[in-house]
């Protein structure tokens, strides 16, 4: 029998790393994930939660986020139309890779510092 060389172990472990990354990376993807994710609805209160980031980007963002299924699209049809975004429940599979690098990064700033 064959072994398997280590490189097909890489191969195999990098793509699906990529493939995540193609729909959570980007300066602003996961900062829109976790400020929707703790209830910031209308596209305003998204916004002002995160410093910087520009309207046109955001609404970019946003229509990205929904069409990878992380993020929904909510128009209440009232007088005004109010539009809101929340979380799909497949944006909660993210939530341990979330604090999981968050832990990380904790981590990683107090080594740096040392």
């Amino acid at each position: 029998m064959a072994k398997k060389k280590p490189y097909n172990d890489c191969l195999n472990t990098v793509k699906p790393v990529k493939d995540a990354l193609e729909v959570i990376n980007g300066k602003w993807k996961l900062a829109i994930i976790i400020s929707v994710g703790v209830g910031n609805e209308r596209f305003t209160d998204i916004q002002d939660s995160i410093e910087g980031i520009t309207p046109k980007v955001l609404a970019k963002e946003l229509k990205d986020l929904e069409q990878h299924k992380l993020i929904k699209r909510i128009i209440i049809d009232d007088y005004p139309v109010k539009i809101i975004y929340r979380s799909e429940p497949y944006a909660d599979t993210l939530t341990p890779i979330i604090y999981a690098l968050k832990e990380w990064g904790i981590n990683h700033k107090k080594m740096i510092a040392k």
